[in-house]
């Protein structure tokens, strides 16, 4: 391998270390009996629904509320909207060999962090925490978000090391630039195989 330059990894949750975020979404819709990619063309389409997002993603909507608009948005009956969040996270997995990256880069004392756009903050598995990252950023708990510089320049600031030697990784192409304007490595990541051996190539040290 070359010589390594990153010290740090620091990783988007959703669709990062889960599974596909939008396979997960067309399962949830196929279920409810909606066209499989209409949620997924909401949040990337829809100003009401991109709204919506960004201010549950900050924690400026309740969960509640979220829900309620959201099924409206979809054409589903209000009594569907109660633990709509929760179904549609029940169709979404951990990505095992990610998961697995992150113990193996403290082990070889890499420090690890993660950047996150939280669907409420309890959706986390926080009794990893402790042994997966070294910093923790969550949108909901900051009130600030991807791809807004400052939540980048407060997760650079908790992983303690200089921009240049971190590498973000994220599923979502647009929150890659801002982070890569501030100096950070940034990957786009599609699956965990490719993900993997970028990662491997930029510290120097084996991940899998």
């Amino acid at each position: 391998m070359p010589e390594a330059r990153a010290r740090g990894l620091l990783f988007d949750w959703g669709g990062v270390l889960t599974t596909n975020l939008f396979a997960g979404f067309a399962e949830f819709c196929r279920e409810e009996g909606i066209e499989p990619g209409l949620l997924r063309e909401k949040f990337l389409g829809d100003p009401e629904a991109q709204e919506m997002l960004f201010a549950f993603e900050t924690g400026e909507m309740a969960e509640p509320e979220f829900e309620r608009r959201l099924a409206v948005l979809l054409g589903l009956p209000p009594e569907r909207a109660e633990g709509f969040n929760d179904r549609i996270f029940d169709r979404i997995g951990e990505d095992r060999p990610m998961v697995e990256a992150l113990r193996r880069a403290r082990g070889h004392g890499l420090r690890t962090g993660l950047l996150s756009n939280s669907w409420g903050t309890q959706r986390y598995p926080r009794h990893l925490f402790g042994e997966l990252f070294d910093a923790v950023v969550i949108s909901g708990e900051e009130g600030i978000r991807k791809p807004d510089a400052p939540i980048y320049e407060l997760a650079i600031e908790r992983m303690a090391l200089p921009a240049t030697e971190i590498v973000f990784v994220d599923d979502l192409e647009h929150n890659l630039e801002p982070a890569r304007r501030l100096g950070l490595i940034a990957i786009h990541h599609r699956d965990s195989q490719e993900t993997l051996e970028e990662l491997e190539r930029l510290t120097g040290v084996s991940l899998r």
